[in-house]
């Protein structure tokens, strides 16, 4: 679960331009959050409290956090999740609360004070047995409880009556946090072999073009130009499989990709059962004429060059 006991971030860059848009960000001290928050984007003043300072499952610490937006052109930008996947099998009451009635609370707020929101969501609300990517409106049907809990999130941010959107991303690795780059790279450093699921199909998105393209929508929303479709999803272009993303981790770190073996997901039982392919079309979201994220193994070039300290460091 995101957020720890720090001041709310905001941008960490002064801003050169009249600030015109506020992001509002809950669950700033995740993964995602806090990339929003060191995003530095003219115009645009990020504030990313964690989750002791913004509960979102309390609607007196809603209602105290939104009503600062009065008067200013602002968005909420929902980041706040329970993201154990695994943990949520036996932790369900805390993981709906978190993943389901926060967002409730969030929407009812942002409702009666009329402010958009923008929720996150994930591609494991889909059952994965599909051979092409998801659309928008793909029935979904989630396997594990933590995609029971994110589909619950996003009925109820649809179904409150406020100005919101939902976008679904996949397979999320970034500076903070924990993640499976973060995971291979400390395992390259201590295994001379690694086995790796190779049946599980996805789209790994590096947080920094994310928290791009989010920064980009809210900044549409502000100006009444939001997406007529209210679910998008926002991957990194193309797909690949857990095995092979490993291998180009690897590469990335000057190791020897064939360390990596595949073995399949039977021969790496987990509590939460994860869809076979949970690969996202991102036509509803270049069809709202937004950026198209870049494909994923040139974000994974990129992030390396950018924070590869970050993902070497344990």
């Amino acid at each position: 679960m995101v957020g720890t006991a720090e001041e709310p971030r905001r941008a960490t860059r002064e801003l050169t331009t009249t600030v015109s848009l506020v992001l509002l960000v809950p669950g700033g001290t995740g993964q995602l959050g806090r990339e929003l928050a060191a995003l530095s984007t003219d115009g645009v003043e990020v504030i990313a409290p964690g989750s002791t300072e913004l509960d979102i499952t309390s609607a007196g610490s809603v209602i105290e956090a939104v009503s600062t937006l009065a008067g200013k052109r602002a968005v909420v930008l929902n980041a706040a999740a329970y993201t154990a996947v695994d943990k949520a099998e036996t932790d369900q009451s805390r993981a709906f609360a978190v993943n389901a009635d926060g967002p409730r609370v969030l929407a009812a707020v942002c409702s009666s004070r009329g402010v958009p929101l923008v929720h996150v969501s994930t591609d494991y609300v889909f059952p994965g047995d599909a051979s092409q990517p998801y659309e928008v409106d793909s029935p979904p049907g989630p396997r594990s409880i933590y995609g029971l809990t994110k589909l619950a999130g996003e009925d109820a941010v649809l179904g409150s009556g406020a100005d919101a959107w939902v976008v679904r991303t996949s397979w999320v690795y970034g500076a903070w946090g924990k993640n499976f780059v973060k995971t291979m790279a400390r395992l390259e450093s201590s295994r001379d072999t690694l086995s790796v699921v190779d049946d599980q199909v996805g789209s790994p998105t590096w947080t920094f073009d994310l928290a791009r393209g989010l920064v980009e929508l809210a900044t549409r929303i502000s100006e009444g130009t939001g997406p007529t479709s209210r679910v998008l999803h926002a991957t990194a272009a193309n797909s690949v499989t857990w095995a092979g993303f490993a291998r180009a981790i690897f590469e990335e770190l000057g190791a020897d990709p064939t360390r990596v073996k595949s073995c399949g997901t039977e021969d790496y039982p987990l509590p939460a059962r994860r869809p076979a392919y949970s690969v996202l079309s991102s036509t509803a979201w270049t069809d709202a004429g937004l950026t198209p994220l870049r494909g994923w193994r040139e974000a994974l070039g990129e992030a390396f060059s950018r924070q590869g300290n970050e993902f070497r460091a344990q």
